[in-house]
């Protein structure tokens, strides 16, 4: 492999480590909102639109902006029938056909349903059907996008990190 593909390998995983890092904090928020939500019905009885639209925004962010970090820290789930006594090589070889075979097509697939979603969101810049909800939807929608882009770009950092483990150029 050469040392272009290497950086750009690791450039993806830093980046996709940043955002999950930061969007971490989503979950945190998204513990202390629901508390606020429950304090305010059950002890107050008051109810909020707008804290309980957030849960949601706060909710997809976590997961679709997180997916990339989760693939890069091998965090999603998969089939461990051929991969836990597996060497390192081959390992290495059911990644990389994983990117090839399932996760491109997969976000190529994505894509194409998703964006004419997101961009008739965009082009009426989708509110809330709610009076005092969230006026923008069209921002949640669009991290749909973002979540098929980082999950792409991560499988060509698995996809070079594979086949510089099959090479025998690194140690997994």
């Amino acid at each position: 492999m050469g040392a272009f593909f290497t950086a750009l390998a690791r450039f993806i995983d830093r980046v996709n480590g940043a955002i999950g890092r930061a969007v971490a904090w989503t979950a945190l928020a998204l513990v202390l909102v629901q508390f606020v939500v429950v304090v305010l019905r059950y002890v107050f009885g008051v109810g909020s639109i707008i804290l309980q639209e957030s849960l949601v925004y706060l909710f997809g962010t976590l997961f679709m902006l997180g997916a990339g970090y989760t693939l890069w820290r091998n965090g999603h789930v998969r089939v461990d029938v051929f991969y836990r006594d597996a060497s390192p090589r081959r390992k290495a070889w059911v990644d990389a056909l994983g990117v090839i075979l399932f996760l491109w097509p997969m976000c190529a697939v994505l894509w194409v349903m998703a964006e004419p979603y997101v961009a008739g969101s965009w082009a009426v810049r989708e509110g809330s059907r709610e009076t005092s909800g969230i006026p923008a939807i069209y921002l949640l929608k669009t991290e749909i996008l973002v979540f098929i882009g980082l999950m792409a770009l991560q499988g060509l950092s698995l996809l070079i990190h594979s086949v510089a483990t099959i090479a025998g150029e690194r140690r997994p």
